[in-house]
């Protein structure tokens, strides 16, 4: 891993806190990932699906296509109300996606590296790092789960999600 300087912890910070879309989300995931690992795969695609909700978001294997929870995010949105918090969660689930487009399969693994990423770009004390640490859902705790009842909507694609010059099928 690349050493972090106050600079760059700064520079990653203000990204997510500003970032207005899925796009700049992701675009600063593959910069984090690109910077702390080395790493980098383009030409993804992203999809928003009603997913149960114990599920945040999943890339088949052999795909360029990462399904967002749509739901999920919602709910987040409308109890939590920081676009800080949403961006560090929608940054979360992205990257642990992005970790398995990148080759790694084992959800432990990736977890960690989730992690690592988070805590080596934005601090041990971010609010993105301490998502990766705990997890996602801890953002819904005191929700009654059992009372959401969202309607199933149609998948639908994240419009110029990925900036790329070439046609993607």
């Amino acid at each position: 891993m690349n050493q972090t300087d106050s600079s760059d912890v700064l520079n990653y910070r203000n990204r997510l806190e500003t970032a207005s879309g899925y796009a700049e989300v992701w675009e600063l995931v593959k910069d984090t990932v690109k910077f702390s690992l080395e790493k980098r795969r383009d030409k993804m695609m992203l999809f928003l699906d009603d997913l149960p909700i114990q599920l945040g978001a999943y890339h088949s294997i052999g795909t360029n296509n990462i399904v967002l929870n749509r739901t999920l995010v919602q709910i987040v949105e409308a109890t939590i109300k920081s676009k800080r918090v949403v961006n560090a969660l929608i940054y979360n689930l992205l990257l642990h996606e992005y970790m398995h487009a990148l080759g790694e399969y084992s959800e432990e693994d990736v977890r960690r590296m989730v992690y690592e990423v988070a805590k080596q770009c934005f601090g041990e004390k971010h609010t993105a790092a301490i998502i990766a640490k705990k997890t996602p859902w801890a953002l819904l705790n005191g929700i009654p789960m059992e009372a959401i009842n969202a309607p199933r909507r149609a998948m639908e694609i994240v419009k110029n999600f990925e900036k790329t010059d070439k046609y993607i099928v």
